[in-house]
């Protein structure tokens, strides 16, 4: 009898790694949030925000994730974490991994059109970015800085900006938010490169983390994540896009979560990465219900 983790929908869902959705999804509701000063969309655009939602989730990221598996198949068998992904055991073909990656990347661009046509460029760029970041010849993921820019841009930038074009300009984004969310974004990459340190030096790929090593990774880590607060602060203390109300709030979350996020990622695993979401959220949360009230 077939096992249930063999099936066909199965191994999709695990290929596409549902967890990783939530990493685009919540910076795009951010961008939503802050177009329309309000916990959801308007009445018109409910639809058209539920299909930005499917494209961001499960279908760009089984896009990008089933590409990525294809290229790094050499370093995920030496990799402890990836022992059960559906290439690395067998259980799903190249092939079909290729037509998988056809198809959902087809599926994004055609889903994308029903949101707008500068949806339509975004996704279509975060696609390439996709392939620029696993497929050689650019492999951007073994071009130190390069790995970590890529999805610092996707990340704490396209995703915030795309939930913003469902209801607005994205020229109209608010650039304050663009250089928090980019350093955030870059500080919690810059951790998964020393996760995978021992496979990919194993492997040969010349990530960040084994070019310039485990510790200079966390320093540079502390250094961006230092760097985003600060911002942050500065942008309260004028009242630009960050309301002051939160000023005095993030005096006491400042150290609080500058310290956590360097014990944190001292030796960092992806449950250690997880509890820094998780703190992370809570001044998030705070911001924006700043942000509605001040509407």
């Amino acid at each position: 009898m077939t096992l249930l983790s063999h099936r066909p929908a199965a191994l999709l869902v695990a290929v596409s790694r549902p967890w990783f959705w939530p990493v685009s999804w919540v910076p795009a509701y951010l961008g939503t949030v802050l177009a329309g000063h309000a916990w959801r969309p308007e009445r018109a655009d409910t639809g058209r925000a539920v299909v930005a939602l499917l494209i961001l989730g499960p279908l760009v990221w089984l896009a990008v994730l089933a590409q990525n598996d294809l290229e790094d198949l050499r370093s995920d068998r030496a990799n402890p974490r990836k022992a059960t992904a559906p290439l690395v055991t067998g259980a799903v073909s190249a092939r079909r991994l290729r037509t998988w990656y056809r198809a959902a990347a087809l599926a994004s661009v055609g889903a994308a059109f029903l949101v707008g046509p500068l949806f339509v460029l975004g996704v279509g760029g975060v696609l390439l970015l996709g392939r620029a970041y696993s497929v050689p010849p650019l492999r951007l993921k073994t071009r130190p800085g390069w790995d970590v820019a890529v999805n610092a841009l996707v990340v704490g930038l396209v995703s915030p900006a795309a939930g913003w074009s469902i209801t607005r300009e994205p020229w109209l984004f608010p650039w304050p938010i663009a250089v928090i969310g980019v350093l955030f974004a870059a500080a919690l990459y810059v951790p998964t490169t020393v996760t995978d340190l021992a496979a990919d030096t194993e492997a040969g790929d010349t990530t960040f983390a084994v070019r310039f090593g485990a510790v200079f990774a966390h320093r540079l880590g502390v250094a961006l994540w230092g760097a985003a607060l600060a911002v942050s602060l500065v942008c309260a203390a004028f009242d630009l896009v960050v309301p002051r109300s939160t000023l005095t709030p993030q005096l006491f979350m400042v150290p609080v979560l500058l310290i956590a996020y360097a014990v944190l990622t001292r030796r960092p695993t992806i449950g250690k990465l997880a509890a820094v979401s998780v703190l992370f959220a809570i001044p998030t949360v705070g911001f924006t219900l700043a942000y509605i009230a001040a509407g």
